[in-house]
């Protein structure tokens, strides 16, 4: 890369990790579309990977696809909301290296060996650690009395690093039960945590900004709920008591619930950049609500037996996390980039695509039917379809100057 692109890709964090991200928001759905339609009979024959394919498919959406977007993020706000320095190359380019390495060795290793895999998930692990160490300075480098979302945050992406060490080791033993614990702790100690925490620093913010005579309400309760409810959401998943799940997931349902009606869902939709982040919050109650009453119904019958099978979780990490990933994602790279704040009629129906992709993986579990793996294949599909448009859009600016000549 000459260097004038190198020196305006690594002006500053959001845009080496959101090229990262973008990239892989293509590749990780790439992959389970081309296992799908060869698995199901549709062109090609089932290929063989060094792992089975499901646990491939919660890697690369847990700590392939998220990461790189969430360390782009936070890079940027920390030092914004603590009254920090920025961050400077030399701290994050390393951690982007690695993870990225560690990305493209993953898919290498989906094609030669677990050896292979183990080598990339330790490239991913060291990054991780890099970027963990960056923020750690941040933290503790600044006097700001209100240290509460930063600190909860970190403490999530440490247990997310823990369950990406525990992945590493499922690699090198085999133990199903470690498997377990990387999977549910990717998903409830780590991504859940940062999206409710970001969420409730970021949503009454923007909303403030953009809607006139809006007064920011930031409750404290439904936020430590949301965080306890997701903790003992992973305890009874890892103690095989998911009967009991609704004890946390109802209150963690109607904490967020209430979040969108105090934050004002209704009022937000008039500004588009503003309502998908609202909307993609209000996935994060209704997910909470469908695990909430999929364990209330095998509590009641006494069948362990998961009805609706894993719609509520694709409810969650594409309805919500997904959206969210594309709201932030967008805000940030049009704000920082020096782009107008507003998104076009393309944007905005990817914005829509995706809901529908969440609504048609949902309806892949929930409806009955011998055909439902059409559903599945549809939503990737779809996934792709969105995707591919934001990325070719939004790719070059990562490695073109600000058009306003700012920097950054």
């Amino acid at each position: 890369m000459p260097a004038k692109l190198w020196n305006s890709f690594t002006a500053a964090p959001h845009r080496v990790m959101f090229f990262g991200g973008a990239l892989q928001a293509v590749a990780v759905m790439l992959w389970w579309f081309y296992e799908l339609v060869t698995r199901f009979g549709i062109a090609g024959q089932p290929a063989t990977w060094s792992i089975v394919p499901s646990a491939a498919h919660a890697y690369l959406m847990i700590f392939g696809l998220f990461p790189f977007f969430m360390f782009g993020f936070l890079m940027t706000v920390f030092p914004r909301w603590m009254g920090g320095g920025e961050i400077p190359p030399q701290r994050f380019v390393p951690a982007f290296s690695f993870l990225l390495l560690g990305a493209a060795g993953f898919y290498a290793g989906l094609l030669i060996n677990t050896t292979v895999l183990a080598v990339a998930v330790t490239s991913t692990l060291a990054g991780w650690g890099a970027a963990l160490y960056t923020l750690l300075r941040v933290l503790l480098d600044t006097d700001n009395p209100d240290k509460r979302h930063p600190t909860s945050i970190f403490i999530a992406v440490s247990l997310g690093w823990c369950s990406l060490a525990a992945y590493l080791i499922w690699l090198l033993s085999d133990s199903v039960f470690i498997l377990r614990l990387a999977i549910q702790g990717g998903l409830w100690l780590f991504l859940l945590p940062v999206f409710a925490s970001v969420a409730h620093r970021m949503l009454p913010f923007f909303t403030s900004s953009a809607l006139p005579q809006y007064a920011v309400r930031r409750p404290e309760w439904p936020w430590r709920t949301i965080l306890a409810g997701s903790a003992m959401h992973a305890l009874l998943q890892l103690s095989n008591a998911s009967n009991w799940l609704w004890l946390g997931d109802l209150p963690m349902a109607f904490a967020a619930l209430y979040l969108s009606y105090a934050w004002g869902l209704h009022r937000s939709l008039r500004i588009p950049l503003l309502g998908v982040l609202h909307i993609g919050f209000a996935w994060m109650g209704l997910s909470m609500l469908l695990f909430g009453i999929q364990s209330l119904i095998s509590f009641t019958s006494g069948n362990a037996t998961q009805y609706w099978g894993l719609a509520p979780q694709h409810a969650l990490t594409i309805g919500c996390f997904a959206t969210l990933l594309i709201g932030l994602g967008t805000r940030v790279t049009l704000g920082h980039s020096g782009l107008p704040m507003q998104v076009d009629k393309p944007v905005m129906l990817m914005f829509l695509g995706i809901q529908l992709v969440a609504i048609l993986r949902v309806l892949a579990d929930m409806l009955p039917g011998q055909n439902g793996y059409w559903l599945y294949i549809a939503a990737a599909a779809l996934w792709l379809v969105c995707f591919f448009p934001w990325v070719l859009r939004y790719l070059p600016v990562y490695v073109r100057p600000r058009v306003d000549g700012q920097a950054g």
